[in-house]
């Protein structure tokens, strides 16, 4: 039998994506993805997962430790997408964040969930610019905090608290721009740049890697447009181990 996995954010293009990688791997995952609307049951269904109707906004800290007991890994892949403003983004890509890390910690039994976290390339404390960006990273950096200020703010606070977490193991994959554009199967994997995009495809496809890469724990992993094969370059990058995360 192969893992478990729960994916919170299943009606995200990403989500699906990597539901249905997961679902038809020959590894034999059981995947669920967490829907907040039924009406996404039989987009969920076609991808091949199991449908779970709960909300991070709603649904109490008590019913995802229910969801989560028993499973092998959690894929977060929520998000509000800048719907609704400063407060559901804080609700959703902050609160509900926690609320995850908080029902993973309460799971029974003494092997809790290992969490994956999709966050972003360039989540960080504004003040603090990595020594690798070039000039044209540091120009794309200050067009981002402009242009999606409230998400940068609140996904780095979900960040900050879940790497203090020791109760369970974690990685963080952080994403630069994504593309609906066909996957390459190539990426730029570990201390990137902040261009070019990644297509959705490739980002699915290293999450599904992810799932079974209990070497990358305590990881902040970041994945951009490239051309070393992803499998390659997530190796190389786990082997070594770096594990700071805000530049």
């Amino acid at each position: 039998m192969g893992k478990k996995v729960t994916i919170v954010g299943g009606h995200g293009n990403v989500a699906l994506r990597l539901a249905q990688i997961l679902s038809q791997s020959p590894r034999n995952y059981t995947v669920t993805s967490i829907i907040r609307d039924t009406s996404q049951t039989s987009v969920i269904t076609s991808a091949g997962a199991t449908p779970l109707l709960l909300s991070l906004e709603l649904s109490p800290l008590s019913d995802f430790i229910t969801a989560f007991q028993g499973q092998d890994v959690i894929v977060f892949s929520a998000g509000a997408g800048g719907k609704g403003g400063e407060e559901r983004t804080k609700k959703v890509d902050y609160e509900g964040a926690v609320k995850v890390f908080d029902a993973i910690e309460g799971v029974d039994g003494g092997r809790k969930p290992r969490l994956i976290l999709v966050s972003g390339v360039n989540v960080r404390d504004k003040g603090k610019v990595p020594e690798h960006y070039n000039d044209q990273d540091k120009a794309i950096s200050e067009q981002t905090f402009k242009a999606i200020p409230t998400y940068l703010k609140w996904k780095y606070e979900a960040d900050k608290i879940l790497i203090q977490r020791t109760a369970f193991k974690w990685t963080l994959l952080r994403p630069g721009a994504l593309s609906n554009e066909p996957g390459t199967g190539k990426a730029s994997i570990g201390r990137t740049h902040l261009s070019p995009p990644i297509p959705r495809d490739d980002v699915a496809k290293v999450l599904a890697l992810l799932v079974e890469r209990e070497d990358a724990a305590g990881l902040a992993i970041d994945l951009i447009g490239g051309e070393t094969p992803i499998e390659e370059g997530l190796d190389t990058f786990v082997k070594k181990g770096e594990t700071d995360f805000l530049g």
